[in-house]
This record gives structure tokens, sequence and C-alpha cells, in this order.
């Protein structure tokens, strides 16, 4: 297994609570603003950046219980980060997945 492979299995086991899990994705989706925003005014971008690491921060502390996968994998986490939103499609495939399940399973895990 590849560098890039073992972080991203490090982050994936890292984030298993679904709030956690939105929260990343937003954060990952902020990330992309903030690139963008660059470009429009540095101030935005700078703000973006910090509401990253407050929702990224806060959904580990709160939800998760546990370090952020950059703890063990500093700097290739951002690209597993990416790499697992863009798998489930920044957060779009779980809630379809979700959705489509029976009724009476959705109503237990509510």
């Amino acid at each position: 297994m590849s560098y890039f492979q073992d972080a991203k299995a490090h982050f994936v086991a890292s984030h298993q609570h679904p709030i956690n899990q939105a929260l990343h994705h937003l954060t990952n989706t902020l990330a992309i603003v903030a690139v963008v925003l660059l470009f429009y005014d540095w101030r935005w971008t700078l703000a973006c950046l910090v509401l990253t690491q407050v929702f990224a921060l806060g959904g580990h502390f709160v939800f998760e219980k546990n370090q952020p996968a950059a703890v063990k994998y500093p700097g290739i986490t951002i690209l597993a980060s990416l790499s697992w939103s863009l798998d489930h499609w920044f957060g779009l495939r779980q809630i379809l997945n979700y959705l489509n399940r029976p009724s009476e399973t959705r109503d237990r895990t509510s």
C-alpha cells in the first residue's frame, strides 16, 4: 500500500461519525471556494480557511472524540480528504443512499 493509500485509510477510519463527515465535506467545499475567492478578495479566502479549521477541529473534538488525521499524516491529509469527498460526491452519495433505504430502516437510524 502506498503512503497516500495509508493516509486515506487512516483518514476514513478517523471520520466515522456522520456529523463529522458532513462537517468535513463542508470544509472541503469551503477550501475549494477559498481558492476561487483568492482571485476576488484575499480576506474572503482567509475567512473560508478559518472556517474550515473551526468545522474540522470541532467535528473531531465534539463528535468524533479523536485526533485529526493530519496529526499522523501531516500535509498529505488534505489530498486524502479531498479524494474522500470526491469519492462521496461531497456528501451527496451518502444522502442519496440514506434516502433510498426503505423507510422502516431510515426511521430506526434517525
